[in-house]
């Protein structure tokens, strides 16, 4: 997948970046693109969960492949959470010292009857309030309890703090694109560049 970047006279260095986890159970490689154009390539062998971080990379116009190996014949969790890690620490050192950063993002996204909005903090703290009552266990071969930990992965290794609320939904497919699209929308709110803070860390304290 070609990694192109789109030009952004408040960005000095290309927001890339390439991480590998190599365990026992996962053998993962994330490479991204903050400052691209969504395309994505996607294999982590769960159907469900690449259409949902096609999502991601669309929404949030980044640049994102992921190919990823795991233990599926015991269940998607080690993969998963692993995809989050590894996700977490390509954003983490892609997005560098958050100068200029906006910091801040959110979105509310609909489809048909469900509804979820998601706030996303670049603080340096990792943090995750997450309340999404899926109404099936199942959504394809993916178990709807791995969501929460693929963000628990994100948000530890990412070092942000994120805000996950599902409003409405009854099918639970719904539920969770709304989910994933809304990270998406607000991951690019936030990670966006402010031309008026060129240069400015985002906080009173110097430091993120």
């Amino acid at each position: 997948m070609p990694m192109s970047r789109t030009a952004d006279a408040q960005t000095s260095s290309p927001r890339i970046a390439v991480v590998e986890r190599n365990t026992k159970e996962t053998r993962i490689t994330v490479k991204l693109n903050l400052d691209g154009t969504g395309e994505s390539r996607l294999s982590t062998g769960i159907g469900f969960f690449d259409h949902m971080l096609d999502q991601v990379a669309r929404h949030g116009l980044i640049d994102l492949d992921i190919q990823a190996q795991g233990d599926l014949h015991i269940d998607g969790h080690h993969t998963i959470e692993d995809v989050g890690i590894t996700l977490g620490q390509a954003v983490a050192q892609a997005v560098g010292d958050k100068k200029g950063l906006r910091r801040y993002g959110h979105s509310y996204v609909p489809l048909d009857e469900a509804l979820s909005r998601v706030v996303v903090d670049f603080s340096g703290r990792p943090g995750l309030d997450l309340h999404v009552p899926f109404t099936s266990g199942m959504i394809g071969t993916m178990d709807t309890q791995l969501v929460s930990e693929f963000f628990h992965g994100f948000v530890n290794h990412a070092f942000v703090t994120l805000h996950i609320d599902n409003l409405r939904g009854v099918n639970a497919h719904h539920q969770c694109e709304t989910v994933f699209k809304a990270f998406g929308r607000a991951l690019r709110m936030a990670l966006e560049i402010d031309p008026r803070a060129a240069g400015v860390i985002p906080s009173t304290k110097g430091t993120l």
